[in-house]
């Protein structure tokens, strides 16, 4: 008999317990009704043309169709391709021409990038009619999705995932985060992401807990949704940003909060300060580290001793993750020392899309994915981010880590936010220029930076230029495109 996926034996194991709930809808599904759904839609996707090896794309604000279309290409052995509203129709359209998609579906995002496709509403109901294929399961070695990446340098490449890495990210964050089948995840996180997609799916999933899909992040509504007991919410994935916006509400009350397992936060860096701010709250955030081409890599444990005690730090690696942190020459890094993080295990992708001399780069030749991040472990195994290694830049000799200098400003109290480039300098090689935004009202010279850092960091890190701006240039998925930011110093330029 072919081996069912996740939903199939819960829907077995547990047929009437609430599986997902659309919550602009209100529309719930069972497990029992959400196996008989992607079933249908396997067919209708089926007679649609989307069969093995095909290309599904959407583009859509989130719902629990994205979810359950997944799943139905997995069980046909074809490939979802979410793909980001947030970008230029520009952008949209070459990631349409590099995945050559059978199919394309959406909602009313689809006209505003200009694109053909299916209405999701027509698709449902077209669902909803079907007669379900079987429950089986498509071979766990073939990708079910390509996730593009944010692309902060260069064009995004499509991360080929298979059922297999996606089955062994929902192990490792079921592990670090407490997961169970009382769980109730909201999710309101990006679908195009892999946190929204997979993270906060596919572990609640695979445990028999509950999905509450969102269709978009707004801080007072999502706070709410936090709060309210008939929810139940037990687990939030979020990257920092939004978790900051989520404190600064004047009507935050962590108090309210206290059914979370945790916040949790990755996607970019987490000051520590902030971090403990939540601490404070009595609301444990727990950090962590991963990617679209590594789904959930390092976690800390959720637990308000243990995060204070180390709040910053990315944490552990399950056992299925096996890492390194080399030097230059691939040499292995001695405890405490920076280098590159490499990775190996079941939740690492097989390769970008149609672009084999990349994947050939980004591996050693004993398979060894290069995260192209700069990371530092300690004795007992916790994992700090330090940058990513084409951020750091290298002043007077010594390596300068942009992501060091911009931690020890999180808690500036006249800085919103700000990014560190490297920029050339005669007589250094580089230097570090920090971009910043104000707070309303404040006031911000390069005097006032070098002496909040000066007892903070040693003196070659400090930032010798200063260009204040209205905003910082972000990816999709909330990071800053520091590539945006040189290009505009460079050319004398920042968006003021």
């Amino acid at each position: 008999m072919t081996p069912m996926d996740h939903v199939a034996v819960q829907a077995r194991l547990q047929p009437d317990r609430v599986a997902a709930v659309d919550l602009a809808s209100g529309r719930r599904w069972t497990y029992a009704e959400l196996d008989l759904a992607i079933g249908r839609a396997a067919g209708v996707l089926r007679r649609r043309g989307v069969g093995e090896g095909e290309r599904l794309a959407v583009l859509a604000r989130n719902r629990v169709l994205l979810a359950a279309l997944h799943l139905a290409c997995a069980r046909l052995g074809a490939m979802f391709v979410p793909l980001n509203w947030r970008l230029s129709a520009g952008e949209i359209a070459a990631l349409v021409e590099d995945a050559a998609p059978t199919l394309i579906v959406g909602d009313a995002l689809l006209g505003a990038a200009g694109l053909e496709g299916l209405d999701l509403d027509v698709l449902q109901a077209e669902i909803d009619a079907a007669e379900p294929e079987p429950s089986t399961r498509g071979d766990r070695e073939r990708p079910s999705l390509i996730l593009y990446t944010s692309g902060t340098s260069g064009r995004p490449k499509g991360a080929l995932l298979s059922e297999r890495n996606l089955d062994q990210t929902a192990i490792n964050f079921g592990r670090l985060g407490k997961v169970t089948h009382q769980s109730t995840f909201l999710v309101d996180a990006p679908m195009f992401h892999i946190i929204g997609l997979i993270t906060s799916i596919r572990p609640a999933l695979m445990h028999g807990g509950t999905v509450l899909v969102s269709d978009g992040f707004e801080p007072s509504r999502t706070l709410r949704r936090l709060g309210d007991p008939a929810l139940g919410v037990t687990h939030y994935f979020c990257v920092p940003q939004m978790a900051a916006m989520l404190r600064g509400l004047p009507d935050f009350d962590g108090a309210a909060l206290a059914r979370l397992t945790a916040v949790f936060t990755g996607g970019a860096p987490h000051p520590a300060a902030d971090i403990r701010a939540w601490l404070e709250q009595g609301v444990p955030v727990v950090d962590g580290y991963g990617m679209s081409e590594a789904g959930t890599v390092f976690g800390m444990p959720a637990n308000i001793g243990l995060i204070d005690a180390r709040a910053g730090s990315a944490g552990l690696a399950m056992p299925a993750v096996a890492t390194r942190i080399v030097d230059e020459q691939d040499n292995d890094c001695p405890p405490g020392a920076a280098g590159e993080l490499l990775l190996k295990g079941d939740n690492i992708f097989q390769g970008y899309w149609r672009r084999p001399e990349e994947t050939e780069r980004a591996f050693t030749a004993d398979g060894w994915f290069r995260t192209g991040d700069i990371a530092r472990a300690d004795a007992e195994g916790y994992h700090w981010l330090v940058d990513r290694k084409k951020d750091m830049f290298i002043s007077g000799g010594e390596n300068v880590y942009p992501a060091e200098i911009e931690a020890a400003l999180a808690d500036h109290p006249a800085i919103a936010e700000c990014a560190v480039v490297g920029m050339p300098d005669p007589r250094w090689g580089e230097i570090g220029h920090l971009v910043a935004t104000c707070r309303d009202g404040a006031v911000l010279d390069l005097a006032i930076i070098l002496n909040h850092l000066e007892n903070r960091l040693a003196r070659y890190k400090l930032p010798k230029a200063l260009t204040l701006v209205a905003a910082l240039p972000r990816t999709g998925s909330g990071k800053i495109q520091k590539t945006i930011l040189r290009e505009q110093l460079l050319a004398g330029d920042p968006r003021t």
